[in-house]
């Protein structure tokens, strides 16, 4: 009998351990194969004030050039809820494999304040290197 996740065991992300969920992403070993993957891979980096990941997975076309993590603002990330990505994918009958687009709410503390952030996120994946890779563009917020 497969002993159930707990906090302390599983990835920022919500999946199972880290090393076997989002590490090998982040430490540069495994490419994400999907824009869910890369996604989830995105929100353990902000988890962990990881601004390299950030910037290495942020299209080159809307990649800000200020820092992304303010060390000054505190901030505890909660929780995360991918709300769709198949259901997005099935809406957008023509949508090409190299574009994709992930909705999820991400729940925070910031300065002590609880905070949803509530996105539509849209990906692109392009030959980089090693291959073909997955890229955050930008994102959306639906009311």
């Amino acid at each position: 009998m497969s002993k159930k996740p707990t906090a302390a065991n599983t990835c920022p992300c919500g999946g199972p351990a880290l090393a076997n969920c989002c590490g090998p992403f982040l430490s540069g070993a495994a490419i994400p194969p999907t824009a869910e993957t890369l996604m989830r891979s995105r929100y353990t980096a902000y988890v962990q004030g990881n601004e390299p990941y950030l910037l290495a997975t942020w299209h080159a076309s809307t990649r800000p050039s200020e820092p992304i993590i303010n060390s000054e603002e505190k901030l505890q990330w909660l929780g995360l809820e991918v709300k769709s990505a198949l259901r997005l994918r099935q809406r957008k009958a023509d949508s090409a494999e190299n574009h994709d687009t992930v909705e999820f709410v991400a729940r925070l503390r910031v300065n002590g304040r609880g905070q949803r952030l509530h996105e539509v996120s849209n990906f692109v994946r392009e030959p980089a290197e090693g291959g073909l890779r997955w890229f955050y563009v930008d994102g959306s917020f639906p009311e």
